[in-house]
Parts: C-alpha cells; structure tokens; sequence
C-alpha cells in the first residue's frame, strides 16, 4: 500500500470515527434531553399538588374563620335566652285589670324586648315557630303528650319554652306539649 493509500485510509478512518463520536454525542444528548424532561415533568407535578393543597388549606382555614365568626357567640347567646324568657314571662303576668304604673313598667319590658329581638336578629339569632305543627326532633324536645283527637298526632299545641336557630344551627330545643291519640 502506499502512502498515499495509507493516508487516504486513515482519513476514512478518521472520518468513521468523527461521525461514530457525533452520533454517541446525539444519542448522550437526547438521553439527556429525556431524562430532563422527565425531571421537568416530576417538578410541574410536584409544584401542582402542591399548589392544589395551598389553594384546599387557604380554602378550610377561610370556612373555619367564617364559622367561628357565626357562632363564636353560641354560649353568650345561651345565656341571653334566659333573659328572653324572662322578659316574656314578665309581659305575660300582668292582667288587663293591671293599675297605670304596672302598665308603665310593661311598656319598658316590652321595649326591653324588642330590643333585645333585635340584637339577636343582627346576629343571627332568631326564635323557631313550632305552634300548630307536627312534631320534629331536630327542634323541639316533648315535655307532655296530651290526648286529642281533633288534631293528628305529634302536632304541637303548646310551647312550654321557646326555641332558638343561630344563623342555620340550633342554639336550644323549644319544650312543647304534643298531641297523641286517644286509646
């Protein structure tokens, strides 16, 4: 063989290696260039569930805020029904027959009261009407069952103590007196 031929050989070789190097350098890059993508794609779905659970928490911590605001009052409310009931048993007790102080003092409960009503209205308290309907568990709780057969069973005929909603919860059971059927 000649130089000439030797050179020319060596050149193809050079050549065949040259390109055998690119092709290995595509073929490093593209795995490269995959396992990038991958990791990319690992990273968007971490970062979306992510996401997902700050935007859920953002979400239960601003209902829990908004409960607690409606029925933070719940107990100081309780207790304000007795002064309730008591101001309507105060108007109750007087008779018409009653002498021109006593009806003073009653105009000042009465007043007393609506003010009171209102109050509780602003904050979303506000009192059940159960008389003249049937029965129902979730808002009344039965003292007496009375015989009757003129109206059906389980209706209310009388309520021995008011019961009370605060916005769409119960804040007290009404006690009421029930018909039943006679035997």
């Amino acid at each position: 063989m000649s130089k000439h031929e030797e050179k020319k050989n060596a050149s193809v070789v050079a050549e065949e290696n040259k390109i055998k190097s690119e092709e290995t350098a595509e073929k490093q890059e593209a795995s490269e260039l995959e396992s990038l993508k991958e990791e990319n794609q690992k990273l968007k779905d971490s970062f979306l569930r992510a996401y997902a659970e700050a935007e859920n928490t953002k979400k239960r911590c601003a209902q829990e805020l908004e409960k607690n605001s409606k029925y933070a009052i719940s107990s100081f409310a309780k207790e304000l029904l007795v002064v309730a009931d008591n101001l309507g048993r105060a108007l109750s007790a007087v008779d018409e027959n009653a002498s021109k102080e006593c009806k003073a003092l009653m105009q000042g409960v009465e007043m007393t009261q609506t003010e009171l009503t209102k109050v509780f209205a602003k904050f979303g308290i506000k009192k059940i009407d159960c008389m003249g309907k049937v029965f129902d568990p979730n808002f009344e709780q039965v003292v007496q069952e009375v015989e009757d057969n003129e109206k059906p069973s389980g209706t209310i005929i009388s309520e021995l103590q008011s019961g009370y909603m605060i916005n769409d919860r119960i804040l007290r059971e009404a006690m009421v007196i029930v018909t039943k059927d006679k035997k």
